[in-house]
């Protein structure tokens, strides 16, 4: 069975334990790129990653872009947005209807 994940700052995604979620905490870069591989080679469908996280780790959230599983979904953290997921979830849909339709 597929498990969801959420890998972030300790106050960003704690609250998401109370739902049921495997919640991860990572707060320097190297840790986060350790965690996310780990998480990817394990039953992990959904990887939720704070916005500020992933920003940091880029190229290996890139990684998992086109990939079937896991899905890894930005989410905004503590501080707030940076718009990350939204470009992200745009992007998708581009590639999937292969036309900007905003």
């Amino acid at each position: 069975m597929y498990k969801i994940a959420v890998l972030g700052d300790r106050d960003s995604v704690l609250g998401f334990k109370a739902l049921g979620l495997d919640v991860v905490f990572a707060d320097d870069p190297d840790e986060a790129r350790h965690t996310l591989h780990r998480l990817a080679k394990e039953d992990y469908a959904v990887i939720y990653i704070t916005e500020q996280l992933a920003q940091r780790i880029s190229a290996d959230v890139d990684r998992y872009k086109d990939a079937v599983t896991p899905a890894v979904i930005l989410i905004p953290g503590k501080s707030g947005s940076l718009g990350l997921g939204q470009a992200a979830l745009q992007s998708a849909v581009e590639r999937a209807v292969g036309a900007d339709i905003s």
